[in-house]
């Protein structure tokens, strides 16, 4: 109790898309009492009963949901147990001096002496460790967990604990990464490390030939999983080969780059490069775990942080929140649940996923326009934003500034091909009340928002 589940319950509800469901409020309802009168009038065993009996059938309903459940209901075996069968479940963590400060001063039953509080507490986190899969300190937190995201510095070194299996793991990194971090994921995954494969550094790796390499070099088993250590493009063929390879395997993303730990390693999107376009060839794979060590971007060199930079701009403009004036870790942290959210809510870029690919359709046609060499993505990406921002009617001050992106040189005809070809179910823009995806606008002033990012 005081651990702020009432309050954060129903914001998590929305950022994921499902309906709230609080325990208590469906006890005060079967008794037509508060619960502190249920307490007096009926006693603790009687309300335990009627809890376990609620809880389990709020379990047990198909409907997905997000269900706040009383303190105490770890106490019951039985509520353990359907936890363990049927749900995801976070630990709210707090410091017991905190939660008491909130509820000392209310009706609660079992917050009426400070010191027995603390006993209470002290009895019942055992029982929280125990029926958890994740702890968390707020809404981001819990959005995270619930993707399968564990973000921390250090996390590059319990490789192996966050794999969680002991069925062999093939590592896929490429050169560069290896020379930095492959030694520690080598290590740190130990005995469970089967093979390490190699793919070329950028959007080399995302080729046919690329993925058919490894498809030939694996040697897991179904119950194995593949282990992606470095930025987008790893992560995107190394989860595209493990969507596809023996019919699917699991698949572990460790993001190495600040892109990569932002965006491109979240909400499963795999895929490989055809001439034609980016990404035509992929596949909705979901990790089975995220792995964001932010202590690993301190190797990063400045130029690709500053690539990263135009995803969190982008993240920050959807978001409605200056996200890049943040201390790196919590800058990573936001933009993470912000993707994350989206993702759970529409897993398959049926809908509301559309908005994060704003300025992408733009960024697309110029890397596809300059054959994917000279034209790096956050350059791209940043003259997209300054597209997109244009046609909204919202100034460009954010990417002027930040990421002051120079018009490219490519082939105008060749992009604009490349942008109608993505463009066929609209834009994404920025309205007054938040962004809007599949908005249609008059090829004319595409084309001239289009030539604007082109050098003469």
């Amino acid at each position: 109790m005081g651990a702020g589940k009432s309050a954060l319950g129903p914001q998590i509800a929305r950022r994921l898309g499902r309906r709230f469901l609080e325990v208590d409020r469906a006890l005060e309802r079967t008794f037509g009492r508060a619960i502190p009168e249920i307490f007096a009038d009926e006693g603790e065993e009687r309300f335990r009963a009627e809890e376990t009996e609620h809880a389990i059938a709020a379990l047990r309903d198909g409907e997905p949901a997000v269900i706040e459940l009383g303190g105490g209901a770890v106490e019951s075996a039985a509520i353990r147990e359907e936890l363990g069968r049927r749900a995801f479940t976070v630990h709210l963590d707090v410091e017991p001096d905190a939660a008491w400060e909130r509820v000392r001063d209310g009706d609660r039953p079992l917050a009426g002496d400070e010191q027995e509080f603390h006993a209470l507490y002290e009895r019942r986190r055992p029982l929280y460790v125990e029926a958890s899969d994740a702890a968390a300190r707020d809404a981001d937190d819990v959005v995270l967990v619930a993707a399968g995201v564990r973000l921390a510095p250090g996390l590059l070194e319990l490789l192996a604990t966050l794999v969680a299996r002991s069925a062999p793991a093939a590592l896929v990194t490429d050169p560069h990464v290896a020379g930095i971090h492959g030694a520690a994921a080598q290590l740190a995954l130990g005995d469970i490390l089967e093979s390490t494969h190699e793919v070329p550094a950028g959007e080399e790796a995302k080729t046919p030939a690329v993925a058919e390499r490894l498809w030939r070099e694996l040697r897991v088993p179904r119950e194995g999983v593949l282990v992606a250590l470095g930025g987008g493009c790893v992560s995107d063929v190394t989860g595209f080969v493990a969507a596809t390879y023996l019919r699917g395997v699991p698949w572990v993303a460790v993001p190495t780059t600040l892109v990569s730990q932002v965006d491109a390693a979240i909400g499963g999107k795999t895929g490989i490069d055809l001439p034609a376009g980016k990404n035509l060839v992929g596949a909705f794979h979901w990790p089975l775990r995220t792995v964001i060590d932010p202590a690993v971007l301190e190797t990063l060199p400045e130029r690709e942080r500053r690539e990263g930079l135009a995803e969190v701009v982008k993240t920050g403009l959807l978001a409605g929140e200056a996200l890049w004036e943040l201390p790196q870790m919590e800058l990573v942290r936001r933009c993470a649940a912000f993707k994350a959210a989206v993702c759970l809510r529409d897993p398959y870029d049926r809908g509301e996923r559309h908005i994060l690919n704003l300025g992408h359709t733009f960024a697309h046609a110029l890397e596809a326009a300059a054959s994917y060499e000279g034209v790096t993505h956050g350059t791209a990406v940043a003259l997209g934003l300054r597209a997109a921002l244009r046609l909204s009617g919202r100034p460009t001050d954010v990417v002027d500034e930040l990421l002051s992106p120079k018009p490219v040189r490519v082939d105008p005809e060749r992009a604009w091909a490349a942008l109608h070809r993505d463009k066929k179910r609209g834009l994404v823009l920025l309205g007054d009340d938040g962004p809007r995806w599949d908005v249609h606008v008059p090829d004319e002033d595409v084309r001239r928002a289009l030539d604007e990012l082109i050098a003469d």
